[in-house]
């Protein structure tokens, strides 16, 4: 299962020449690629591309109608490697990921593509995830591109801009014989909007055709001596082909007056938010109709000499915008400057922040201050930001990143909380995935991160003196990387760290794709591998799998028996249960649509009893679920605090585990809520308060007898 089925959206992939198609950016770039011809399309999910990779499985059916091959990657690597195929032959390619971390894999790929070149266009569409809402570390696409020497798009958030890109992008690959890199950001992904549709194309070329009729060429393959010719080839040949047509086909735009004596130069995708910020200041329309003039990089890379000096030509000064540092546009713009001649001073990261997102009030603060050096009869009074609403600041709790109400993650660090009072800290080597939250309270467990699937092989530098490591991985990490980096490795070389790999069903953290070890029937792919299977075929000797994390006893007994067995190797904890997000996506559908229809409905929940608890609070501190919180105190003769679980509770039981594998604490007790109650239902339900107020009744009775 996925996060979000796009199977009504991707009927829209069909509209034809002169129709109007309305939709989001990730499914503008599909239509874009079926209209431009594409041949095989692959990549590995991550935000924001997870549901790109959503519709292009829901888009399946429509793809084999086309002739056009999908591929659901199993890594980025993978996916990159899959673009050889444009190498040799007039076939147009593309593939998605994550970035930067999703290019990182793909580096070893990606490089020798650039090197030996492509016949077919290729384009590698990358999910430029930096700011706000990012969840790796703060670096860009660009330092590769320029490394590599790929060109690299960074379209205006506009759908007819995102769609021209995206064939364009094929035009571009084709006529320098390299691949094309097209960021698409988080907002872009996202956005809506529409444009006016063309007719898909079939592939001129299938994928099985071409390899029918196999092609080979030396002078596209790296090794000495063409890759010492390829440098040379980048940069006599293909880089003057690319900078000739992205002049040509004018892929970058200019908006505001033709002349002044001040202007803005800034990267594609910023450039929704640089015209927000200019109408906040005065300078701008909800139509760009800006009042100054603005050079917009759709090619962030390479950069056109001509073009940069006919924008700053006769200019005294022009902002630069362009996120993140080093900051490669701004130097380059100035070596630009300076070979014509031109007096223009580019202004950038003197007043823009060198770090961070750059949101709307962060690019208007900085136009005003470049207005007040430059032109200060033109620069808008300063405007301050409103002050928080005092009442919401009061009601309203942080909320950090973490995990969700009834995760089957969670009792697997209460489990390893327990294990640690026995023997002491462990050396916990984290991997990418909704595991990486045990970081925070109430757990605060994890030392490293490296990668994903890199958990295991992170810890191999601990050998044990007393104490063995433990390192996480997700299911989707151990198929991405960790079965080689990880298992392979520890096998190889005789480790002795404890791995749990967190087995949810499907690649839970990027929205719920199915993976090897998924339990589901896919109808296109091969699933029902298990991962304990997948680790003793390369060697693992010692490997448990527990079908249910929340029994947080049988989680400690299995971890504190890995970390002491005498038996030699790695060790293996599978921790098998669904993500509870994504079960209850797929249930509550169901229950709200069997309610309606009369049918009887059962929910469970828990609950804690007030007179029971004793105020010690072992379920919250080695659980830390957002439905517990705690409550005055109903006895006035005791002053703790009471554990109280709120309405959001799933009933998945962690907390109650919890408590009783700590501390035996009877206060928990289980609720069925029922919806539609037979008559059975209703007389069970009489009795049940019938007896119970019976001896409550009895019991108040004796209290007032002893009383008096």
């Amino acid at each position: 299962m996925a996060e979000r089925s796009f199977k009504k959206e991707v009927e829209k992939l069909r509209l034809g020449a002169g129709e109007t198609f309305e939709g989001e950016g990730i499914l503008a770039v599909t239509k874009a690629l079926l209209q431009a011809g594409v041949a095989y399309v692959g990549g590995y999910q991550g935000s924001p591309i997870s549901h790109l990779m959503d519709v292009f499985s829901d888009a399946d059916p429509l793809l084999r109608e086309l002739g056009v091959h999908f591929e659901s990657n199993a890594s980025e690597a993978a996916a990159g490697a899959m673009l050889a195929a444009s190498v040799n032959y007039p076939l147009r390619g593309a593939v998605a990921w994550k970035s930067v971390v999703g290019t990182n894999v793909a580096s070893d790929a990606l490089s020798n593509l650039a090197s030996g070149g492509v016949t077919g266009g290729a384009l590698v569409i990358i999910g430029e995830d930096y700011g706000e809402g990012s969840s790796i570390m703060q670096e860009r696409t660009h330092a590769f591109a320029m490394k590599s020497q790929m060109w690299l798009l960074d379209p205006r958030p506009n759908l007819p801009t995102i769609v021209e890109m995206v064939e364009t992008g094929f035009e571009l690959s084709e006529a320098s014989n390299t691949p094309v890199m097209i960021e698409m950001r988080v907002r872009s992904c996202h956005m809506t909007g529409s444009f006016v549709a063309k007719d898909n194309k079939r592939p001129p070329l299938t994928v099985g055709q071409a390899a029918a009729n196999p092609r080979r060429d030396l002078e596209r393959i790296v090794l000495p001596p063409a890759n010492f010719v390829h440098e040379i080839e980048k940069i006599e040949r293909r880089w003057p082909a690319a900078l000739k047509f992205v002049a040509e086909r004018r892929l970058n735009e200019w908006f505001g007056p033709e002349r002044d004596e001040i202007g803005i130069i800034v990267q594609g995708g910023l450039f929704n938010t640089l015209n927000r910020a200019l109408e906040l200041a005065g300078l701008s329309d909800a139509y760009a109709a800006a009042k100054l003039p603005i050079y917009c990089l759709n090619v962030a890379y390479p950069l056109i000499p001509d073009e940069v000096r006919a924008f700053c030509a006769g200019k005294k000064a022009v902002l630069v915008l362009e996120e993140g540092q080093p900051e490669f546009i701004e130097h380059e713009l100035n070596t630009l400057v300076r070979k014509a001649d031109l007096q223009t001073r580019i202004v950038g990261k003197e007043i823009m922040p060198r770090a961070g997102e750059y949101s709307g009030p962060v690019i208007r603060d900085g136009v005003i201050a470049f207005l007040q050096a430059w032109a200060p009869d033109r620069a808008p009074a300063a405007l301050p930001l409103a002050p928080p609403e005092p009442e919401l600041a009061r009601n309203v709790p942080q909320r950090p990143a973490g995990f969700c109400t009834g995760c089957p993650e969670r009792p697997i660090f209460s489990a390893m909380k327990l294990v640690q009072r026995e023997l002491g800290e462990l050396h916990v080597s984290a991997d990418i995935g909704c595991h990486l939250f045990s970081i925070l309270p109430p757990f605060h467990i994890g030392n490293t991160t490296m990668g994903y699937g890199l958990g295991t092989a992170a810890a191999s530098a601990f050998k044990p003196e007393g104490k063995r490591a433990v390192a996480m991985m997700g299911d989707g990490g151990f198929w991405h990387n960790g079965l080689t980096s990880g298992f392979g490795n520890a096998v190889f070389n005789q480790d002795e760290t404890v791995t749990i790999v967190v087995d949810n069903g499907y690649s839970a953290a990027t929205g719920g794709q199915d993976i090897l070890s998924s339990r589901a029937q896919n109808e296109t792919r091969t699933t029902n591998h298990p991962i304990e299977r997948a680790a003793r075929g390369i060697g693992v000797k010692w490997a448990r799998t527990l079908p249910r994390t929340y029994d947080v006893a049988r989680m400690r007994d299995t971890l504190r028996e890995a970390l002491t067995t005498p038996e030699k190797g790695p060790k293996l904890i599978v921790a098998q249960s669904e993500c509870m997000l994504n079960k209850q996506r797929r249930i509550k559908p169901l229950l709200a649509k069997a309610a309606k229809e009369g049918k009887r409905v059962v929910r469970e929940r828990f609950g804690v009893d007030p007179d029971t608890c004793t105020g010690d609070h072992a379920c919250i501190r080695l659980s830390g679920c957002p439905s517990l919180s705690i409550r005055p105190n109903p006895d006035p003769l005791r002053q703790h605090p009471v554990t109280h679980i709120d309405n959001s509770c799933v009933g998945c039981g962690n907390c109650g585990e919890v408590a009783h594998a700590a501390v035996l604490c009877p206060s928990f007790y289980k609720a069925s809520i029922v919806t539609n109650p037979t008559g059975w239902d209703r007389f069970k339900a009489w009795l049940r308060g019938a007896v119970i107020g019976w001896l409550q009744r009895r019991q108040a009775r004796s209290i007032a007898a002893r009383a008096f």
